[in-house]
Parts: C-alpha cells; sequence; structure tokens
C-alpha cells in the first residue's frame, strides 16, 4: 500500500511541519520570493480555498514550474510514446505474471471498473492496470471525485489563462519510464495483487491520505504512507529513493536558477516537501529561507 501511495502522489518524509502546504522561498541572492506547495492527486480543488497565503503566491508568481508540463501530455507523440511504454515488450503476457486465480481476479476488477476485458489486451504492463484501478476504485469509494481536476493540471491553466510562463522539472518521457519501467514486470505485479487482495483496507489507506492532505496535515500524510505491513506490499528503500530522493535531489540543483529567473510558483507533490531529502530542506541547505505561508 505505501508503495501504491507513492506512485498517487510521488513525495515525502519530514519533522514536525503541521499544517501547511505552502511555503515561502526567499534569500539567497532572490530579488523576489518563490513558493512552494504540495499537491496530491486525488484532492478536490475546493482545497485552494483554505490555503493560507495562496492568492498572494499566485499574484506576486510571474511562472508555474510543475513535475512536467502538463500540456505536453496530450500531443501525439507523447501519447504514442506512453502507449509504447505501457505494453511489455518481450514475450511475457500478463497471464505468465500471474497464478490462473490471480489472473482471474485481476480480470474482473478490470471489466467491472475499466470496461476492458484482458484477454483483449494481453500485453499491458501490471503498473498500467494498477494506477487506473487505484483512481477507478476510489472514485467508487468516495464519490464525487473528478480525475481531470486536479491540482497541477489547474495551477498550469491558471498561470496559461494569466499568460505565464510554464515549466517542468521532468520530460513526460521520464515520467512514463519510471511510471512503467520503475519496476520488475514481477514487481508490478506483486504490487497489482497487494492492492486487490486487500482492497478494502487499501481504499480505506487511500482515503485517510487524501483526508490527511485535505487538512493539510504532512505529518500524518508522512505516518499513513510509511506505515510498515512486514509484508511484500511495503515499500524498499530502493523504490523510496526512486520515487522521491534521487528526483529531489536534481529539482534542487535546477530550481535555483529557474527561481533567479523570475518569481515561480513551484507545484509538486506534497511527500516531495518534507524529509531530510525533501525540498524544505534541501532548499535551506542552499541558504534559502523557507517559511510556512501564515
Amino acid at each position: 500500500m505505501k508503495k501504491i501511495a507513492l506512485l498517487l502522489m510521488v513525495a515525502l518524509a519530514s519533522t514536525m511541519l503541521q499544517a501547511q502546504l505552502l511555503w515561502k522561498v526567499s534569500g539567497n541572492g532572490l530579488e523576489k520570493p518563490s513558493y512552494l506547495i504540495g499537491t496530491h492527486h486525488l484532492a478536490s480543488l475546493s482545497i485552494t480555498d483554505s490555503i493560507k497565503g495562496l492568492n498572494t503566491a499566485i499574484a506576486s508568481t510571474h511562472q508555474v514550474i510543475g513535475e512536467l508540463v502538463m500540456s505536453k501530455i496530450n500531443t501525439p507523440e507523447m501519447m504514442q510514446m506512453m502507449q509504447q511504454m505501457m505494453m511489455i515488450e518481450n514475450d511475457t503476457t500478463l497471464k505468465d505474471l500471474f497464478t490462473p486465480e490471480e489472473y482471474e481476479v485481476i480480470n474482473k476488477y478490470s471489466k467491472e471498473n475499466l470496461m476492458l476485458d484482458l484477454a483483449m489486451a494481453p500485453k499491458l504492463k501490471p503498473s498500467f492496470l494498477l494506477n487506473n484501478l487505484i483512481v477507478m476504485l476510489y472514485m467508487k469509494t468516495i464519490g464525487g471525485f473528478n480525475p481531470s481536476e486536479q491540482l497541477d493540471g489547474y495551477f498550469q491553466s491558471q498561470a496559461t489563462a494569466a499568460g505565464k510562463k510554464i515549466s517542468g522539472l521532468e520530460t513526460p518521457e521520464y515520467q512514463f519510464n519510471l511510471l512503467y519501467n520503475g519496476a520488475s514486470l514481477q514487481r508490478q505485479a506483486e504490487l497489482l495483487n497487494c492492492l486487490l487482495s486487500n482492497i478494502d483496507n487499501n481504499m480505506k489507506d487511500t482515503k485517510s491520505i487524501t483526508d490527511a492532505y485535505m487538512s493539510q496535515d504532512l505529518d500524518k500524510l508522512l505516518k499513513i504512507s510509511t506505515k510498515k505491513l512486514g509484508t511484500n506490499c511495503d515499500n524498499t528503500a530502493e523504490e523510496m529513493a526512486l520515487l522521491l530522493d534521487k528526483r529531489n535531489l536534481k529539482w534542487v540543483e535546477i530550481l535555483p536558477g529557474m527561481m533567479q529567473e523570475s518569481p515561480a510558483l513551484i507545484v509538486v507533490g506534497a511527500l516531495h516537501l518534507t524529509g531530510e531529502v525533501g525540498l524544505i530542506n534541501l532548499l535551506r541547505q542552499k541558504g534559502y529561507q523557507v517559511e510556512a505561508m501564515q
């Protein structure tokens, strides 16, 4: 479940941060401050009404920096690339990765929630099913969630309407590769089984993570997302580093130049903010003042 939560949010680890999603970044040669905000892919856009200082941050920045430029995902070239990456390239099929009993369960969930009979798509990677089933099952669990209305896209669309620059810390190709090739096919299959073999508790945890985000409680978010079960469903240190630490270390080398160019609203998954190798701490180590907005 922890790996599943990390794939959804992609971010985490921390000291006591209390209820805070928005941080002001100043000093170290910046003429004007930039702002760092954490997002969550399953959060309602209504959260924007309760984030302290958000209007100030939006009004005083000239660009939005996201994990990637969302508009680039929907180009024909990127869609073709994604379709290629989500398919198994060797002779392995989905049936080879599961027992007959496991395959039947997965196909049942796929037909009921994705309207897809896996017999028609035998080469799909388990990570594709994993991530799409999480969203569809979550929608059924809570109701009212619209996957087309997500915070990352919201901030970028607002910036586009205001004529502001939009930049990305990563390319769509990088994120597609992380999503579909970041783990072996066997590990992807294992995580898909983890989701469906304990679906009620997994959906409960997913809802708890979202509730913690909506209450802006990063400490609680961290606690739930890193809870250990002592099973193969726990994310490994290597998986954590791939999803979080290594990316944060790359981003913190890029961000100074981008912030120097013009004041920015930096929009990344909430769990990228926290911890020793989180962006808050890494930016402080570079000499910036990083303060919670009040």
